[in-house]
């Protein structure tokens, strides 16, 4: 009874899983479990081979009312995957077939085996993912508020204040003064003024070639009074 039921039970995974199952013997094959997981970025969807496990089937003669014989391994020089090791996670992963086993004792159950195996391996891979970008959404979450200090203004006590105000009202009278002594240069440049002229001394006169025409309107002048003196007036 128990060999037949396993052949039919072969026959039928045959047809569900044609490139996925190999034969090993009459009584032990394995089955390709090619895993779902989502990728953390898209550079890595075209980059990073889904991984995939192996699921292998050994009947015991009294099966289905026994449990089958059930080993977990992976393809031969298959790619480690970062968030799933085979080695270290086999025991856990056996250990969530055995709900479905209790559950389908009598019965063929290889399928639901294979389906449970698929879930709970990409349900293992999903939550290390999610620890690791709960990490760098925590160290990009740090880095901002680090960021967001730089630009925190620093705090305001009353000496600060009169500190500030002092710099602040010395800055403002220095604007003003230069402000009016700007509109008096345009109002007086606006008036026609212009500068000052300084006095020639008399060594620049002489430089200059001025000397001459000096001495002789002083000479001049000194003719005039000098006929002014011996001017008779008549009486």
């Amino acid at each position: 009874m128990g060999r037949d039921d396993q052949k039919e039970e072969r026959e039928v995974l045959d047809s569900i899983f044609p490139d996925e199952i190999q034969d090993i013997s009459d009584t032990e094959y394995r089955i390709s479990i090619a895993l779902d997981v989502k990728q953390e970025s898209e550079e890595e969807e075209d980059q990073v081979e889904a991984p995939v496990i192996i699921l292998n089937v050994k009947y015991p003669e009294s099966y289905p009312d026994d449990a089958p014989v059930l080993d977990i391994t992976q393809p031969p020089n298959a790619p480690k995957h970062e968030h799933l090791d085979i080695q270290d996670d086999k025991v856990r992963l056996l250990e969530a077939l055995q709900p479905t086993i209790e559950e389908n004792l009598g019965m063929a159950m290889v399928f639901s085996l294979v389906s449970t195996l698929k879930d709970s391996a990409e349900l293992l891979i999903a939550e290390r993912q999610q620890v690791v970008q709960a990490h760098k959404d925590f160290e990009s979450q740090k880095a901002e508020t680090e960021e967001n200090r730089k630009f925190e203004g620093q705090k305001v006590t009353r000496d600060s204040f009169l500190a500030w105000r002092d710099t602040f009202k010395q800055a403002l009278d220095e604007e003003k003064a230069k402000r009016t002594a700007e509109l008096e240069a345009e109002e007086k440049k606006r008036r026609g003024g212009k500068p000052e002229e300084k006095k020639l001394t008399g060594k620049q006169l002489w430089q200059q070639g001025l000397a001459g025409n000096t001495i002789e309107e002083d000479e001049e002048g000194q003719d005039a009074i000098e006929g002014l003196r011996d001017l008779k007036v008549e009486g």
